[in-house]
């Protein structure tokens, strides 16, 4: 008698007629399939321009209200506002050549009608006299601050065309011109994905293609797979284009969609395949094997699909744009990888028919043949390499789990020092032309004089009638005193050069009338043009994401709280966004943890019928990521081995890899587990032995597991080794996790574990349970001699 369990989604009268069904619809649907195929791909190739680098801001955090505030009223800002740099290899800034090259640069810019400048103010714009503030240590490097009349989505799109235009007209004259702004990062960063994403599957497609041969050992089942993995990418990068263009998706969201449905889509095209040919193999016919692989391999799609997107919906709880975004393309991705897989690869199947082994590839073969026979099959399965893994694991259960156990753990001890950031320059390359920019402006005028930290002070009354107003110069005193500021810069210099000790009364109507235009344009840089709102950049000497700037804006923050309640401070800047996005991240976090941990054992529990299955499987995935976190803290803020690999170290993580990488590799660490279990329960179900149970499952699936682990590898990697950073961490990490999934959870601890749980790993309550057979003695690392004992 074996165990009593409930039949699985896709009974066998379900998908035989499923089957039928699409069989007889087969040209109909492919037609239908191809339609919809070009219309999403039409949808997909301008998904690129409709992308934003934004999403970092949290709506209604002080560093939100300050960006905001910045827009309007002030000289030189505006809806977006761009530092124009200028670094000149010829000559030096009191050179009158390099007065004459500058200005002409600025004139060129201001010319540019895509740009829109509305205002200028800097360098090119004030006396010799004026100008130091914005004249570099080196010099030969000088800024301006440019008004855009452009939204924050369009400079993005624009900014990278009119670089690429600057860098061309200026560099074969010896000078380097740069805009630098947060808009134009972005832009750059939105570039730079599409040019990774071209060599990420320039890379990626060969491997793919060379992989599956070699698995499927047939070119039309390749090819076949391929097709499935692409389909689900088009459809949903087809799907997201419109929403792009009324919601702001990240720029990151293509990449992230793109390298899953390529790991997913294919993955779950070869278990459909591999077992479609196993059952052709076995003599049945087409209808009858597309039913049978989609009664068995079809449930495992579905189980490991509905588990991935549960896992990736808990992102939406929280409540930050760049990781909505990212979970809504992953979870689409996915559901559109298992609906592919289980209805138009079934359109494809019985089209090919036995002509999916076109174009067999001769290769010495590892296993006999399917149809050789039960007794040629059981002889072989033992005779593998898996099987005696398999045994010599389960006779030393205690000593394999601990010792796996142990090395998990090791490697995920640094992950106690991981530290997350939102993206700085560093993402960048060293070519570009931005990050050459960004290189400068620090070198010549401070590290942190791309980041400072910006406090906004709006009072209730003028600021030259305020009572208050003379608060902010012992506020601007408190601030250059603290640890780490290089300096504060302010209109406090230029109103004091007027008034000196009641400088804000300088901005009464007659006193600001007669002033000199370069010192009226550099108060109201720092000054609105209601004179309510101020604002004072205390710039840092170190960059925005190090403990030291972290600690700075708290001290900033601590005086700022001190200012009496008619001035309102807010603080903004890269560091106070990169803090609000990690404290939104980390506050959700727990609850995502929770709900993904109940999510993810009730698709357990009820796919395999176990009461305790799931809490194994939760608690191994757990301490697989752990492990994979603590190697991307060695590699990425260490620096381990970046050399090597041609990574950048840039000290920290970006704020959403971790959280991500949390929902995807818990959700495909559960893919291989539902596949694996699924061969497990079949082999139990028939037996009711455990230990030949985990034995001949393992066996039967650990070369299809290795398979799909290798193309995962090898697309995850592609694209670690060819995006940007954030890609970069991304794919290594996914990379990195299921090679050990596959490697020592998969090979080692789960078979060590479910031996020990013995007849325990089946339980549940109320379930009738199969008649115990005589408990066998350990098993032999050799099969063969051990074969009747361990059959149970």
């Amino acid at each position: 008698m074996t165990p009593h369990t409930s039949p699985p989604p896709l009974t066998g009268g379900f998908a035989a007629r499923i089957s039928r069904a699409i069989g007889k619809a087969r040209w109909p649907l492919l037609a239908l399939w191809l339609v919809a195929l070009a219309v999403s791909g039409l949808g997909a190739s301008s998904i690129a321009d409709s992308l934003s680098g934004g999403g970092w801001y949290v709506s209604g955090s002080d560093s939100d209200k300050a960006a905001r505030q910045l827009e309007h009223g002030f000289k030189g800002r505006g809806k977006t506002t761009v530092t124009l740099v200028i670094h000149d290899k010829a000559h030096k800034t009191d050179s009158p050549r390099f007065e004459e090259r500058a200005l002409d640069v600025t004139r060129y810019v201001q010319g540019d009608k895509t740009l829109k400048v509305t205002d200028v103010s800097g360098w090119t714009t004030l006396d010799a006299e004026n100008r130091s503030p914005y004249a570099g240590d080196d010099h030969r490097t000088v800024t301006d601050s440019l008004a855009l009349d452009l939204d924050d989505g369009a400079a993005r799109r624009e900014l990278p065309k009119v670089q690429e235009d600057l860098t061309d007209r200026f560099e074969a004259k010896g000078l380097e011109v740069s805009l630098v702004s947060p808009s134009s990062f972005w832009g750059e960063v939105n570039t730079l994905s599409q040019e990774g994403l071209t060599k990420a599957e320039l890379i990626t497609m060969p491997l793919i293609i060379v992989i599956l041969l070699l698995l499927f050992r047939s070119v039309a089942a390749a090819l076949v797979s391929l097709a499935v993995g692409v389909s689900a990418i088009v459809f949903t990068l087809g799907l997201l284009a419109p929403i792009s263009q009324h919601y702001e998706l990240s720029v990151f969201v293509e990449n992230a969609a793109t390298m899953l449905g390529l790991g997913v889509g294919v993955d779950y095209s070869l278990f459909m395949i591999t077992r479609f040919k196993e059952q052709l193999a076995k003599g049945q016919s087409v209808e009858t094997a597309v039913a049978a692989t989609l009664r068995t391999s079809g449930h495992t799609v579905i189980a490991s699909g509905v588990t991935i997107v549960l896992a990736m919906c808990t992102l939406f709880l929280i409540d930050l744009n760049v990781i909505f975004s990212l979970a809504l393309g992953a979870t689409v991705v996915v559901a559109f990888s298992v609906l592919t897989a289980v209805v138009f690869l079934p359109v494809l199947l019985h089209i090919l028919g036995n002509r999916i082994n076109a174009g067999r590839i001769r290769l010495p073969r590892r296993r006999p043949d399917a149809d050789a026979g039960a007794a040629s099959a059981v002889a072989g399965e033992e005779s593998s390499r898996w099987y005696r893994i398999a045994l010599k694991v389960m006779a030393r259960p205690v000593l394999f789990l601990g010792a796996t156990s142990i090395a998990l753990l090791a490697l995920a001890a640094p992950a106690a020092q991981l530290r997350t950031f939102s993206p700085d320059a560093r993402i960048l390359p060293g070519t570009s032309q931005v990050r050459v920019g960004y290189d400068h402006v620090q070198d010549a005028f401070g590290v942190g004089t791309t980041s400072p930290l910006q406090v906004v002070i709006t009072s209730k009354s003028p600021l030259e009638t305020s009572a208050q107003a003379q608060e902010l110069t012992g506020f601007s005193n408190r601030l250059e005193e603290l640890p780490h500021v290089d300096r504060v810069d302010s209109a406090l210099p230029a109103l004091k050069a007027v008034s000196p000790k009641a400088p804000f009364t300088a901005l009464a109507d007659p006193v600001m009338n007669r002033l000199p235009d370069d010192a009226h344009d550099t108060i109201r840089h720092y000054v609105a043009g209601d004179n309510r709102t101020v604002v004072f950049e205390v710039v840092p000497d170190t960059k925005a994401s190090s403990d030291a700037a972290r600690s700075l804006l708290h001290r900033v923050q601590d005086e700022a709280d001190k200012l009496p309640a008619s001035l309102d401070a807010v603080i903004g800047g890269e560091t106070a966004e990169g803090l609000d996005a990690n404290d939104v991240i980390q506050d959700g976090l727990p609850i995502v943890i929770m709900v993904m941990l109940a999510a993810v054992y009730v698709v357990l529990l009820l796919t395999f019928r176990s009461l305790l299955l799931p809490l194994k499987a939760i608690a191994m995935n757990l301490l697989s990521i752990a492990a994979t976190y603590g190697v991307l803290v060695l590699v990425f803020q260490r620096g381990m081995g970046t050399d090597l690999l041609n990574f950048e170290q840039t000290n920290y993580l970006q704020n959403f890899v971790p959280v991500l990488l949390l929902a995807l590799l818990f959700s495909l660490s559960t893919d291989y587990e539902v596949f694996l279990l699924d061969r497990v329960r079949e082999e139990y179900l028939a037996t009711g032995d455990n230990t030949e149970s985990v034995a001949r499952g393992l066996t039967r699936t650990a070369p299809l597991i290795s398979g799909a682990a290798l193309l995962m590898v090898a697309v995850f990697g592609a694209f670690g080794f060819a995006g940007i950073v954030p890609i970069q961490q991304l794919g290594f990490g996914m990379a990195v996790a299921i090679i050990l999934d596959a490697t020592l959870v998969r090979l080692l601890l789960v078979p060590a574990s479910m031996r020990l749980m013995g007849r325990w790993n089946w339980w549940l309550p109320g379930r009738r349970p199969a008649p115990r057979p005589q408990e066998p003695a350990a098993p032999s690392a050799d099969p063969q001699p051990e074969r009747e004992t361990a059959m149970r």
